[in-house]
């Protein structure tokens, strides 16, 4: 965790990214001490050097007093083009191992309109969701893995068959109920 932002401006902060090469998601949050002011919220925005030391800047996202904290997938964008950002031609010490994230507080009605990059953002599925939909997968592959035409069949008294079909019409069904309402099962 880094509390102690460098400020480069009177409305522009930074943190440093050391080995950022190995890091996959950045986590930005407000410590609850100072809010922003009344109308104010914080850009956020990643900062890596390109292969010729210049830095390029790429739009994550932003924070609010309303929304104090968000998760910033950057693996992905060390390779992306440079975006339009606040940082000018602020003179921010690079180094080729060092990244920076830079925060600039803005009006909350700019930010609005801001539009960041997209391969940026964590998926927005809930933990319970996505489990469900990798444990259908599971349970689908599973069942299928056992499945035998009715010439493989041996006769069983003890064991009841269900057609593969009827797992795979459940299975469909399922996914399209969860997709319209993950809390559909509560009913």
């Amino acid at each position: 965790v880094q509390a102690a932002p460098q400020q480069v401006a009177e409305d522009k902060f930074v943190f440093d990214l050391p080995d950022y090469e190995n890091i996959n998601h950045v986590v930005v949050f407000m410590l609850g001490t100072i809010p922003f002011p009344d109308g104010m919220g914080g850009s956020v925005y990643f900062c890596y050097p390109d292969q010729s030391g210049m830095a390029v800047w790429q739009l994550l996202g932003f924070v609010t007093n309303e929304k104090p904290s968000a998760i910033f997938k950057i693996s992905g964008l060390k390779s992306g083009k440079g975006s339009q950002h606040p940082f000018g031609a602020m003179n921010l010490p690079q180094t080729p191992t060092v990244a920076q994230i830079g925060i600039s507080v803005e009006l909350l009605e700019n930010l609005a309109q801001q539009t960041p990059v997209a391969s940026a953002a964590v998926s927005s599925v809930d933990s319970f969701t996505e489990f469900t939909q990798k444990m259908l997968d599971n349970f689908y592959n599973f069942a299928s893995s056992f499945a035998v035409t009715q010439a493989q069949m041996t006769p069983n008294p003890s064991e009841a068959f269900i057609p593969a079909n009827v797992v795979l019409k459940w299975y469909e069904n399922f996914q399209r109920r969860l997709t319209q309402n993950p809390l559909f099962w509560k009913t």
